[in-house]
């Protein structure tokens, strides 16, 4: 639904601040078969192709962040509508301390899960085409907003925000799975619905051999609602936080080719469930 309020909100807000033969060729052919007389000059029957699982489904991936945010202070640090207060419009994001940005990590992440999930058939919106330092946002209301019901182009089933955690205590580590809160007016219309959604992309993760937060969250599931992002969906929607960029173990998971691509399984493993339940 679209919440009028919102957008009386928004007209009085500041504007601030991813086995050969034996000589090793391969043996001839056998002859075929002599043709029948019911089956001389026919076509050989085919089978129509099953359609793919996620066919016509809309699905939103919102990488979190842009590598460029930094550079631009003031539009990031503007105030923007999250849900009936003001927050920043975006944040730089965090790195692992070999500087590796949490920006490309989640953009990786994203375009690798965007690509199996076309090939499934689904449709795929990005909250940002690109990953450069030359770009900054958009902002978490954007974002939030982006395939909702009423908005220009197609709506989204479901939306998955990817993003990793910076948490400079040693023994922080593993992912955890945000889910909106109770925020009348905001998430009520979603929230029962991204509970499920939650605890989808949860046991996806653990079943690809990811574990669960340490430090945040309960069994790997948060609940918040002071995240723009979620409140302004009207859709199902989590934000994943996929590790800890400060736990060296997690950051060189997230470095890693291989890492991402598990990851981006798992992700598209709870998508797919998500939207076959």
């Amino acid at each position: 639904m679209i919440r009028g309020h919102r957008t009386a909100w928004a007209a009085g807000a500041l504007i601030a601040v991813l086995v050969a033969g034996c000589a090793g060729e391969d043996p001839a052919p056998a002859p075929a078969p002599p043709a029948t007389p019911s089956s001389a000059g026919q076509a050989a029957p085919t089978t129509p192709a099953a359609p793919a699982p996620l066919a016509g489904r809309v699905v939103v991936l919102d990488p979190g962040h842009q590598l460029g945010n930094a550079r631009f202070a003031a539009q990031i640090n503007r105030p923007v509508d999250a849900g009936g207060f003001a927050k920043a419009c975006n944040t730089t994001g965090t790195a692992s301390d070999r500087g590796y940005p949490e920006a490309t990590f989640a953009w990786e992440v994203a375009v690798e899960v965007r690509r199996r999930l076309r090939r499934l058939g689904a449709r795929v919106r990005m909250t940002r085409e690109d990953n450069t330092a030359d770009a900054w946002g958009p902002c978490i209301d954007e974002r939030g907003r982006l395939g909702n019901p009423g908005r220009p182009g197609p709506t989204a089933e479901v939306r998955v925000s990817i993003h990793a955690d910076g948490n400079r205590s040693p023994s922080a580590h593993g992912f955890h799975v945000i889910e909106p809160g109770d925020l009348a007016g905001w998430t009520d219309d979603v929230r029962a619905a991204s509970g499920r959604l939650a605890v989808a992309v949860r046991d996806a993760l653990v079943d690809a051999g990811f574990a669960p937060s340490t430090y945040l969250g309960e069994n790997g599931i948060d609940v918040r609602t002071d995240l723009g992002t979620l409140n302004h969906s009207d859709v199902p929607v989590v934000m994943a936080e996929l590790g800890n960029m400060r736990h060296a173990d997690d950051a060189a998971v997230m470095a890693s080719e291989a890492g991402r691509r598990r990851y981006a399984r798992a992700l598209t493993t709870a998508i797919r469930a998500f939207l076959a339940g």
